[in-house]
């Protein structure tokens, strides 16, 4: 959320404080009518304006004490799962059933507004052990942990000064997961291997052991390894070549500082939101290929290394919740300079690389391990990123908001699922 409260934000206070204590508008009005003429009363000293006051404050009290409380109601939603991803769409059902005979009452399940509007069903009678269905249906605009509900029967007085709730059905919390997109990642070898380059189909160890080459001989190689008929055409000894299967453990490096990232509303960032969407399909990429998998955002770890298809609703769960914030990116790099993973493949999401950002990754590049560097391109002025990240001898890739992702992280030979 941005710092300062928008006119949306202020606009939930202010109905939060109205459903919190049950005065209406024209509740409000009232009291505020009677305060008025209390106080001209007091100025001018008239018994008429006393009248009219006291009143005016015992109706909004009548209006309290007749309205309707505890509506015996009972209702249920079906069609509403507690997972979904960007553009989903869900058809809920209320149902609602009555206790006892009830009248006049206003069934309403609150909606956030990114997800659709807010329900409102008015019900004149409903008689005892009846029931009633309704439909609405939701869309999944964007990634994020909403509340839906909770279903409230709303009642009010014949004067419509005062109402109250009955709570129906709890708050139900929708995880909305950032998409995903098929997309290609080679996994490079330690910077001072040779080949650097990974064969285009690798897997991790231990089966990452498939022929891709010979070399020459080194002291310490098994000699069972040696081609024989290569040695004897090329003079030297040489030996089949493997692909160890070292990289098996992929770190997804994602810039959370909302300094960095376009602000593009009250609380949207359309560089963030590609940033999330690029380390969700690149985690499940790799999740699938059983490689290991850590998120890392500025503040800290986003969750323990994982691996295997399973773990890809965790990593989405954690990515669906996070947010901006104010922590720079030379924290997290400095946290991984301090305990660096030598066999871990990177994969850095920013839309900014500064000098100091890039004098540290190079001390990070010099531990031997490989960074891949994705751009988020949406400040036209800032085109120093990239060739910073060039520069630096990484892997870099630059991707605008809105564009497919499929085709920004496609690399030849890379296999694709």
């Amino acid at each position: 959320m941005r710092d300062a409260l928008g006119p949306q934000a202020v606009r939930a206070r202010f109905q939060h404080l109205q459903r919190k204590f049950g005065v209406t508008a024209l509740g409000g009005a009232a009291i505020l009518s009677a305060i008025s003429l209390w106080i001209v009363a007091r100025v001018i000293a008239g018994t008429a304006m006393y009248l009219f006051a006291y009143g005016a404050l015992l109706v909004f009290i009548l209006s309290v004490m007749i309205a309707p409380r505890n509506l015996k109601l009972s209702g249920v939603r079906e069609g509403l799962y507690p997972r979904g991803r960007e553009g989903d769409r869900f058809d809920v059902t209320l149902s609602l059933e009555a206790k006892r005979r009830v009248t006049t009452f206003m069934l309403e399940e609150r909606v956030p507004e990114r997800l659709g509007r807010s329900v409102r069903v008015p019900v004149t009678k409903l008689a005892k052990g009846e029931t009633l269905e309704y439909h609405y249906g939701l869309r999944c605009t964007r990634r994020g942990v909403y509340q839906v509900g909770p279903l409230v029967a709303v009642a009010q007085d014949p004067l419509g000064l005062f109402k109250r709730e009955t709570v129906v059905a709890k708050p139900f919390e929708l995880l909305v997961h950032p998409r995903v997109e098929v997309v290609s990642d080679r996994a490079l070898t330690r910077a001072h291997e040779d080949p650097p380059i990974r064969p285009p189909v690798s897997r991790p160890w231990p089966s990452g052991m498939e022929f891709y080459g010979m070399r020459e001989y080194k002291p310490g190689d098994d000699v069972r390894r040696i081609v024989w008929r290569a040695s004897a055409r090329t003079g030297k000894t040489m030996v089949w070549d493997a692909e160890q299967g070292i990289t098996d453990r992929i770190t997804i490096i994602l810039d959370t500082d909302r300094t960095n990232h376009s602000r593009d509303g009250e609380d949207l960032s359309e560089s963030f939101e590609a940033g999330v969407r690029a380390a969700a399909s690149l985690a499940v990429r790799h999740l699938r290929d059983n490689y290991e998998v850590r998120v890392e955002v500025n503040g800290g770890p986003l969750q323990r290394p994982m691996r295997g298809i399973r773990a890809q609703t965790q990593i989405l769960d954690a990515l669906a919740r996070i947010d901006t914030d104010r922590e720079p990116l030379t924290k997290v790099i400095q946290r991984l300079l301090t305990n660096p993973q030598r066999d871990a493949h990177n994969v850095l999401i920013t839309p900014r690389l500064g000098e100091l950002e890039a004098a540290q990754l190079r001390l990070f590049l010099n531990t031997g391990v490989s960074v891949l560097v994705i751009a988020l391109l949406w400040d036209e002025e800032d085109t120093h990123t990239m060739a910073r990240a060039a520069a630096l001898g990484c892997q870099v890739i630059g991707i605008h908001p809105g564009d497919d992702l499929k085709t920004a992280l496609y690399q030849p030979g890379a296999s694709v699922a």
